[in-house]
């Protein structure tokens, strides 16, 4: 891997978090608008802090495949990057009820149905999930909204968590906690960094390119989370440790061990990076690689 300078890529992933949370404040329904409690509902989840990787994601590959940024606000790529981060807080809203992983903890406060019942935390996932296709047919674009629907569709997210709860306290082999992971986690991912590149009108060779390393990065993020789930520190991670093992989850570490795992989150992180040539490895995109795997929360 390429040394970089660490401050400047902290930097960026600080900046463009900013910028996503002015986006996302500007785009939801304010807390005092009917039905208030439905909207505070959303605006707790969303606005509770987070990495917002999937967004900095997309405009990381806008930016490297040469999308303008110059021009009135909001552009199509603030829509994208709302609408992928509501997204996200939405399955996380789903992710955490009885229902499914039974969380109490989300970024380090009181999870949607624990703080507002179930039935709100529901409709807020919901309404989460209608607000984030509206913002981004407003990028103009069908092919976006095409790769969002598919990301999150019985091929991806969606499908992704079913398989997952239907792989609890089953024994899994590596290939079936692979395809459950590409399509849980690693298919949004994927969808960002495609996003970023159909945004910016580049050439077919970049959304090949940007794929492989999307869904490389995504893997490697769920295997990360799989193994913070067992040796992260409760405090930095904001949710609950050990709740895989409570669920009885099926879990990268639980099929072929911890530090298989380990290496083999390594191993994508490299492999994603060398989707791009040597001497053009100093982006942000390759540092966004490098920090999540070595993330610790």
């Amino acid at each position: 891997m390429v040394v970089r300078e660490a401050i400047d890529g902290q930097l960026y992933l600080e900046q463009k978090r900013q910028l996503t949370d002015r986006w996302l404040e500007f785009f939801l329904p304010p807390g005092d608008e009917d039905p208030q409690t439905l909207h505070q509902v959303m605006r707790y989840s969303v606005m509770a802090g987070g990495k917002r990787i999937r967004p900095i994601l997309a405009y990381a590959a806008y930016e490297y495949c040469g999308g303008d940024l110059t021009g009135e606000q909001p552009q199509p790529i603030h829509f994208a990057m709302a609408a992928l981060e509501m997204v996200h807080t939405y399955s996380l809203i789903h992710d955490d009820l009885p229902c499914m992983d039974d969380d109490d903890l989300r970024r380090g406060i009181p999870t949607a149905h624990k703080k507002y019942g179930e039935a709100a935390a529901v409709l807020a996932g919901d309404a989460l999930h209608d607000i984030a296709f509206g913002l981004m047919a407003r990028t103009g674009n069908i092919k976006t909204v095409i790769e969002l629907a598919d990301a999150i569709g019985t091929q991806g997210m969606i499908g992704g968590q079913n398989s997952d709860i239907e792989a609890e306290g089953r024994d899994i082999d590596r290939e079936g906690i692979i395809a459950i992971h590409t399509r849980k986690t690693a298919a949004l991912i994927r969808c960002s960094v495609r996003v970023g590149q159909l945004l910016a009108e580049a050439g077919p060779e970049l959304y090949e390119r940007l794929s492989i390393y999307g869904e490389k990065i995504g893997l490697a993020f769920q295997i990360t989370d799989d193994l913070l789930d067992i040796e992260g520190d409760q405090e930095l991670l904001g949710r609950t440790i050990g709740s895989d093992d409570k669920m009885k989850k099926a879990t990268y570490p639980g099929v072929v061990g911890v530090d298989v795992a380990r290496n083999d989150a390594r191993k994508l992180i490299s492999e994603a990076i060398e989707t791009f040539e040597l001497s053009d490895r100093e982006n942000m995109l390759c540092y966004i690689a490098e920090f999540i795997g070595k993330r610790t929360s």
